[in-house]
């Protein structure tokens, strides 16, 4: 570290002078000379940032001038407070223009002229529906109080000034400012800068799992350049001042200085700050100083709550409910004109009449009442009863088992509340691949080095081996000899000496059962350390070579027969070492934690043995391949290097019998494992030097091992065991940011290139026949989107050099990976490497594997002073830090030297190609949209069933905007041209040979550099038109802002409802541009879910979702608002034709008690549970039947004619409701109450049944809820005529209903009514049903013709084939048996 010092301080000479410009800071640990009055200078930009001092510090006047704006650490996430929750929630309620509709209502019943019912009566539905929802808010606000009450109750050792310790303090009552003391295990009560740990390397790590939902551990950093952290820190000794920027919501980025009281300034940044609300893991004590409280903590301005959305459905209801509107008004206007046309033309009236109002006047008066009498036009109650179906609806989703992942434990989350109905209008879906169409987990399958390819043949046997098995187990336990016909798996295994994670292999247990067994060594499971992850069978041929590099008998420069050469050596070893250190992996294992560093155990050579093995190398096995000479090195790495290597344990990497294999005889390869098996006797003897003869034989018997060796190399390939010597090396756990990195880790460690520890400043890692190294650890530099990679900055131990190692997509470092100057040799080698790596990377893509690719620099020690001072200035810089740590890392990553590549299989996850040919069948087209390379991208494309095999695929990538509006011009008329030759085939009665592959269709594949140029404003139109007439759209290497921009050009421009499903970070701006989001919670965090409307565990959760609940929820709430605007317009029309018999004067014929419940309790109930419960298909079928989704949304969408009909209907049925009684009464001497009871009965009859008709399912609770509601309106109005004598005035209903119920007529009346309105809707459902069949029964005979069709087809086909290929043909249709037919021959 004093070099690194000696170096930060010359920067800083070299910027001494550049130091008070913008806002970079001197480097760390130096004073800043040029700016003597630095400490005041920052206050002109007070309004930008925020000045922390120590609460109990010096500057006392200083913290309580600027500390009163700051926010304390209590959190309150309710709305209301107990003296407030009335006003404020009835403000809250107003901003409702229903609510404020019937408010004016109300108050307009209080004015004399225009009274129509009782004042109080009004009040009713207002107060009704006020009350309900008020008391659901105080439910939820009491529930969000508690809560505050327990987290605000938590408590935290706080430092008190004036006891001079630490004490137990509330969370509440930590304030900016506060020195806080935690424990492992213990949560953070605030944003904090570290300032102490009890690590002696300053670090220590936290959990975001309450944060971001991660279950990896991150690590955090003691500011630099504090005092040393072996003692324990002293809230007293501190009097430095911190200024950081204002409180937001970026978790990944703070940025700020600090500086003591000499004028010294300490950058800040992320990995110094402590979140709110995360755990604090394997650390003993840390010590903090709070920056950030309460609701300016990042965690509570990222707490957003519940997402709330219109949908589609409503945005049509509200001009339902204009029409509405304008209904009443045309009731009204027709009413006081008929009651002004009436008072103008009555003569000598034989009532009592005002005659003193003008009838115009009077009209006006009537207009006003009759909006009073007709108000329950406007569904007050529709809103509430909309909130309540959803909420039903989303427990049932909530609660479906066939959503439920058993495994995880995880079942679907509805954060959305309000938009279920538009998950039965999806027209385009926008998936992510990664981690939603597939696993995310990822199993190193194969590599290529130095222009080598290994395939792992056995390595790709286990995993299908694997895969075979964990289909058939389901779960259980079983063994995996069945996969090698009743032989022992050792034979295609790593042996399980010792080893843990080699016993997993003989027997496959359940996942389950797997956790419980290792539950005992680990209290949490390792993110993304799964048994496939770790069981990787090491390629024979690698393992060959790499035991040429322990051998004594060292090859020369040139590669003999079957003899690898010095520099391939070189390359496989720095490959492997890349594998290990180019990552963020924290190690631990059960016998330690994870920010402890083991001590470098001695090597299997002593260094001088080590000096000479690279001697006889003939060149630097480290140095970048600009030359074949061995480069000059400033510095012997001697005493460097002399300094890591302690006294410990050694390691081996050698072949092995496996313990279990048969010695009879009879086992193939016997001899082989024999000579493998001394051969590896041989090399341990070597390797620990045991004997006063070992060095003497050593390179004899070494060497006729190596030829016997290189002599069986060449008869058929044997398997081959490598021996997991030491038992240590299975308990190491791997905690990884991504799957990405552990599944690199893991293969490298199965060649005996193990990472066994990591601090902030070295690493400690296990080489194949060096032993332990102590790797200094100079820079991270992290990935990130814009570069693609990551990369990291060491020294090495052996050579003393500055080297880069770089990992990241193959399209970035194969660009950053020049062709060397110098040699002529070098660079042919050079060449030869790169066009080799290609091919292979292009045959990794081609089989649907993840590529990276693997690279390295040397730096000489000027070029890294020169890069060194650029990186420490961006790193202490406040403003544009980002932006010059980003131009620093590209400055660093330039003429990389490509080692090799990797291919990491990322399996599909269950049931996604049935997923996606469901979706396309309901009429939904899927887009896929890869941050992956094309070949990749079409390849999963193809396994998920995306693309058929009689596909034409159009591959666009254009290099210019001319090549791609040429591009887009050729193939819209193709495309065009053969939509129209489908559609002639369709016509002709061939849609079911398209439907099963007969015809092809189109599928665009367009890449990221593309794309660009089809988001331009002039090619958007053309790029949509293309597009919508593929049947799938495949983006490859698509950025976040891409997939967002993708998702809105086609909601806004096509106006189709679009869905976006993803599972990672960079899928979230997509989830929140889409109508609907859904995130996956899968290996990368919580982001996408945190951002999403709906969450699930698997993508093919989404057929389910879509298909049933959202064709459910799309239908129901439809027919529901259908459904309640009928019934309000059908009641308020029998009180309209009322007022053409009582000269429209606004009378009603029933009590206004009645009339007001009539809609608000009487019919209120049933329709909620017809939302709820109803189901017009069955699960099975709409499941059985995907085309059920589009024929919903075409016939049951929500057209005006709809509405239109609804308003017809209920114009009819009033009619008859109506007049009917009164035919049946007429001349008769009953009053207008005794007028009104049969038609209140008859129409509760008529609206209760009409729903009963509506209704597709009838269960107990649809009778009950229909007979209670019956039951109570017939009891309230029986218990109202008997005991209510002055509640309606100025009429008198008692009696009135006793007597009509008591009487024939009433029910003959009642029963007439009900037939006469309901039986058209009867017959007119009866006569469609037969001349229209429904499209359950259409398509499940079109679905049986179809298959019956095919399957005669194909039989044809093989008929006339059968001569020339007598293999018969049965294509991949998931309707049809695979035929078994016999061939003609």
């Amino acid at each position: 570290m004093e070099r690194l010092h000696w170096v930060r301080h010359r920067c800083w000479r070299l910027l001494v002078g550049d130091s008070g410009r913008a806002w970079y800071s001197a480097p760390e640990g130096l004073p800043n000379k040029s700016s003597p009055d630095a400490r005041c200078s920052p206050h002109r930009v007070n309004g930008k940032r925020r000045i922390v001092f120590a609460r109990n510090g010096p500057h006392q006047h200083e913290y309580e001038a600027i500390s009163r704006s700051y926010k304390g650490n209590a959190i309150r996430t309710t709305k209301y407070r107990l003296l407030t929750f009335i006003p404020m929630n009835l403000f809250q309620q107003f901003h409702r223009a229903a609510n404020l509709y019937f408010l004016f209502l109300a108050l307009l019943n209080w004015v004399p002229v225009v009274e129509a019912f009782q004042k109080e009566i009004t009040m009713i539905p207002l107060l009704v529906v006020l009350t309900v929802i008020a008391f659901k808010d105080a439910l939820e606000d009491y529930r969000r109080y508690l809560f505050d009450k327990k987290v605000n109750s938590n408590v935290a050792r706080v430092f008190s000034g004036k006891q001079k310790a630490y004490t137990d303090q509330c969370w509440k009552d930590v304030r900016v400012g506060d020195f806080v003391r935690l424990s492992c295990n213990e949560i953070i009560p605030a944003d904090m800068l570290l300032l102490y740990s009890s690590d002696p390397r300053g670090v220590c790590y936290i959990e975001t799992a309450n944060l971001d939902g991660e279950t990896n551990l991150k690590q955090r950093q003691v500011v630099s350049d504090l005092p040393l952290q072996g003692v324990e820190f002293t809230p007293e000794s501190f009097h430095s001042r911190i200024e950081c920027e204002n409180p937001n919501d970026d978790l990944s980025r703070f940025r700020g200085y600090m500086e003591h009281s000499s004028g010294v300034r300490i950058g800040l940044h992320n990995s110094n700050l402590l979140l709110r609300s995360c755990t604090i893991r394997n650390t003993e004590t840390v010590v903090g100083i709070v920056v950030y409280a309460g609701h300016e903590t990042k965690a509570m301005m990222n707490n957003s709550g519940p997402r709330y959305k219109r949908s589609k459905l409503e945005k049509h209801l509200n001009i339902d409910i204009l029409w509405c509107v304008v209904l009443l008004i045309i009731m009204c206007l027709t009413a006081a004109i008929g009651h002004g046309l009436w008072l103008k033309n009555l003569k000598d009236p034989i009532f009592e009449v005002d005659g003193e109002t003008a009838p115009a006047l009077a009209g006006f008066y009537v207009f006003w009442t009759m909006i009073i009498v007709l108000q329950v036009l406007i569904p007050i109650s529709l809103y509430v009863s909309i909130e309540i179906v959803k909420l039903g609806q989303i427990y049932f989703i909530h609660n479906d088992l066939a959503l439920y992942n058993e495994q995880l434990d995880y079942r679907i989350q509805c954060r959305a509340l309000n938009i279920t109905e538009d998950l039965g209008q999806i027209q385009y879906l926008f998936s992510d691949k990664t981690g939603t169409l597939t696993e995310n987990k990822m199993v190193f399958r194969r590599c290529s080095i130095y222009g080598v390819e290994y395939p792992h043949e056995e390595n790709a046997r286990r995993l299908e081996v694997y895969e075979t098995e964990k289909n058939k187990a389901a779960g259980h336990s079983v063994t995996l000899k069945s996969g090698c016909s009743g032989k022992s798996l050792s034979c295609r295994s790593l042996s399980c000496n010792r080893s843990s994670v080699s016993l997993h292999t003989l027997t496959a247990e359940s996942e389950e059962e797997e956790d419980q067994l290792s539950s005992h060594i680990q209290p949490r499971t390792s993110a993304f350390c799964s048994r496939m992850a770790k069981e990787v069978v090491p390629d024979p041929e690698l393992v060959r070579k790499l035991n040429w590099f322990c051998s004594p008998v060292l090859p020369q420069s040139e590669a003999t027969s079957g003899t690898p050469s010095s520099l391939e050596l070189t390359y496989i070893t720095d490959f492997f070492l890349a594998l290990a250190i180019c990552n963020s992996v924290v190690v631990s294992s059960p016998s330690q934690p994870r920010h402890v560093v083991p001590e470098a155990r001695t090597p299997l050579k002593s260094l001088e043995e080590i000096k000479l093995m690279f001697q006889r190398f003939s060149f630097s096995p480290f140095s970048a391949l600009s030359t074949l000479s061995p480069p000059q090195i400033k510095g012997s790495p001697r005493s460097f290097t002399s300094r890591l290597f302690t006294r410990g344990k050694a390691g081996s990497f050698t072949f092995s019998t496996p313990p279990n294999s048969n010695t009879d005889g009879s086992e193939p390869g016997e001899e082989t494992n024999l000579e493998t098996s001394n051969l590896a006797c041989k090399l341990d003897l070597y390797a620990r030097g045991e004997g006063g003869n070992a060095g003497q034989m050593e390179d004899r018997e070494t060497e006729n091992d190596i030829k016997d060796t290189t002599t069986n190399a060449d008869r058929p390939r044997q398997d081959v065991e490598v021996d997991f010597d030491s038992g240590t090396d299975d308990d190491l756990l791997y905690e990884a940011e991504s799957p990405d990195e552990a599944a690199l880790v893991h293969a490298a460690r199965a060649y005996r290139c193990t990472l066994r520890g990591r601090s902030a400043e070295s690493l400690l890692v296990d080489l194949p026949g060096i032993g332990s190294l102590a790797v200094q650890l100079l820079h991270i530099l992290p990935f990130d989107s814009n570069r693609k990679r990551m990369s990291v900055v060491v020294r090495h131990p052996l050579t003393g050099q500055v080297v880069v190692y770089t990992k990241g997509a193959d399209s970035v470092i194969m660009d950053l990976a020049e062709t060397p100057k110098g040699a002529e040799q070098a660079q042919e080698i050079y060449s030869h490497i790169r066009e080799q790596s290609q091919k292979h990377l292009d045959s990794y893509a081609r089989e649907g594997l993840r590529t990276l690719c693997i690279a390295k620099k040397v730096l000489d020690e000027e070029e890294y002073e020169v890069w060194l001072k650029r990186q420490l200035l961006a790193e202490s810089s406040i403003e544009n830090r980002e932006e010059l740590l980003l131009e620093s890392a590209q400055r660093l990553e330039t003429n990389l030297t490509l080692l090799g590549t990797t291919g990491i299989v990322d399996r599909l996850q269950e049931e996604v190609p049935e997923t996606i040919e469901s979706l396309q069948r309901a009429g939904i087209k899927v887009w896929v949209l890869t941050g992956d390379k094309q070949e990749t991208a079409i390849n999963i494309a193809y396994a998920c069933k995306l693309l058929q095999p009689n596909d034409q695929l159009l591959t666009a990538n254009c290099g210019s905007k001319d090549a791609w509006a040429a591009f887009l011009e050729e193939h819209k008329l193709e495309v065009q041209c053969g939509q129209e030759s489908l559609t002639e085939l369709t016509t002709a009665g061939t849609c079911g040979e398209s439907s099963s592959g007969g015809v092809s269709s189109f599928i665009l594949v367009i890449d990221g550099q593309t794309l660009d140029l089809a988001l331009q404003e002039e090619l958007k139109s053309d790029f949509l038109e293309l597009s919508r007439r593929c049947k799938a759209v495949i983006c490859c290497r698509s950025t976040p802002l891409q997939k967002s921009q993708v998702v809105r050009l086609i909601r806004d421009q096509l106006g189709v409802m679009t869905l976006a499903v993803g599972d990672g970070a960079n899928d979230v701006s997509m989830i929140q541009t889409a109508d609907v989001g859904i995130g996956i919670s899968g290996q990368e965090g919580m982001q996408a879910v945190m951002s999403s409307d709906f969450a699930i565990s698997r993508f093919k959760h989404l057929s389910k979702l879509l298909l049933v609940h959202g064709h459910w929820c799309y239908s129901r709430l439809t027919n529901m608002v259908l459904y309640f605007i009928y019934k309000n317009v059908m009641y308020v029309n029998l009180l309209f034709w009322y007022q053409f018999f009582c000269g429209f004067s606004g009378s009603v014929m029933t009590n206004s008690w009645v009339l007001i419940f009539f809609n608000l309790l009487f019919t209120s109930v049933p329709p909620l549970i017809y939302g709820i419960l109803d189901q017009d298909i069955p699960a099975d079928t709409l499941m059985g039947l995907p085309e059920l989704y589009q024929v919903a949304q075409t016939s049951k969408v929500y057209f005006p004619y709809r509405f239109w009909i609804t308003v017809l209907d209920a114009f009819y049925q009033s009619l008859i409701c109506f007049f009917v009684p009164y035919f049946a009464l007429a001349g008769s001497d009953v009053g207008e109450l005794s007028f009104g009871s049969p038609i209140n009965a008859s129409a509760l009859l008529i609206i209760l049944l009409h729903q009963v008709l509506e209704s597709h399912t009838l269960t107990w609770i649809h009778v009950l809820v229909l007979v209670l509601s019956g039951g109570f309106y017939f009891g309230f109005v029986l218990l109202f005529s008997l005991y209510c004598v002055t509640c309606s005035p100025p009429t008198n209903p008692v009696g009135v209903e006793k007597l009509q119920m008591s009487q024939p007529l009433f029910y003959i009346i009642c029963a007439v009514t009900t037939v006469t309105a309901l039986l058209p809707r009867v017959l007119f459902q009866a006569l469609h049903n037969t001349l229209h069949r429904s499209a359950v029964l259409k398509l499940a005979q079109m679905d049986k013709v179809d298959s019956e069709e095919y399957q005669k087809r194909t039989q044809h086909w093989n008929r006339s084939h059968s001569r020339v290929n007598r293999l018969p043909v049965c294509a991949d249709n998931p309707r049809l048996e695979h035929s078994t037919a016999s061939v003609v021959s």
